[in-house]
């Protein structure tokens, strides 16, 4: 498990098999945040230098208020998604999630894909 909370990373921040990953508030990560393969994640009201990915997560997934430079993707979560409030300068991607991802108020720069074109 990681709690983080007004944190610096000058890299990325990778999990894989974690049970909980929680970035919070005042955080600031140079690079990207992947997190595969765990349960659940939360990333909130961070500062993100590239991208942020969840992939293959069995728990709830929650984006909440960030401020991306890169990408937001989404893909084979099984345990409810929401992303909501961020602020993204690439795209918003979403696939094979299930259920369906919710939440709204993103501000993306790039495009809004496939079950996150209505995000």
């Amino acid at each position: 498990m990681l709690k983080a909370k007004g944190v610096r990373v000058v890299g990325n921040i990778q999990a894989e098999n974690s049970r909980k990953v929680a970035v919070r508030r005042g955080s600031r990560v140079g690079g990207s945040i992947q997190i595969v393969q765990g349960k659940a994640a939360r990333i909130k009201g961070t500062r993100v230098k590239a991208d942020i990915l969840f992939d293959d997560q069995n728990g709830r997934v929650l984006a909440k208020g960030n401020r991306l430079g890169g990408n937001l993707q989404a893909f084979q979560n099984t345990g409810g998604v929401k992303i909501a409030l961020n602020r993204i300068d690439g795209n918003l991607q979403c696939k094979e999630n299930r259920p369906t991802p919710v939440g709204g108020n993103n501000n993306v720069q790039g495009s809004k894909e496939d079950q996150c074109s209505r995000l």
